[in-house]
């Protein structure tokens, strides 16, 4: 597992150091090569959405969702990109089931707060 993290640190640098192209392509190996990466997706649809290529940007989204779809910050992400790319009812929906997700939770008493 330490290429996997070898490499996705080295996509991060890229993008702190605003290579935002460069790190795309280091993230599109990584999830050619493991494409159950959750970071890495995420990563990829931030830096794709960024660079205005939305369409590809919602794939890596929704491919977050698919691969766990109980965290209600990968479903608004996938909110907040559709948004940017005007499908509104996409957006709609996925703001509406972190908002699900986010109910669940307090319900539960299983508060996951990201800002941490």
């Amino acid at each position: 597992m330490s290429e996997i993290n070898e490499r996705y640190d080295r996509a991060t640098a890229l993008k702190r150091a605003g290579e935002i192209e460069a790190a795309v392509e280091e993230l599109e190996a990584i999830v050619a090569d493991f494409p159950d990466h959750v970071l890495s997706h995420s990563t990829l649809a931030n830096c794709l959405q960024s660079l205005e290529r939305g369409d590809e940007a919602v794939i890596h989204a929704e491919r977050v969702t698919q691969l766990d779809p109980q965290d209600r910050f990968a479903w608004t992400q996938l909110a907040v990109i559709c948004q940017c790319c005007g499908r509104t009812e996409e957006s709609d929906e996925a703001m509406a089931r972190a908002r699900q997700l986010a109910a669940t939770a307090n319900q539960d008493g299983n508060v996951d707060d990201r800002r941490g």
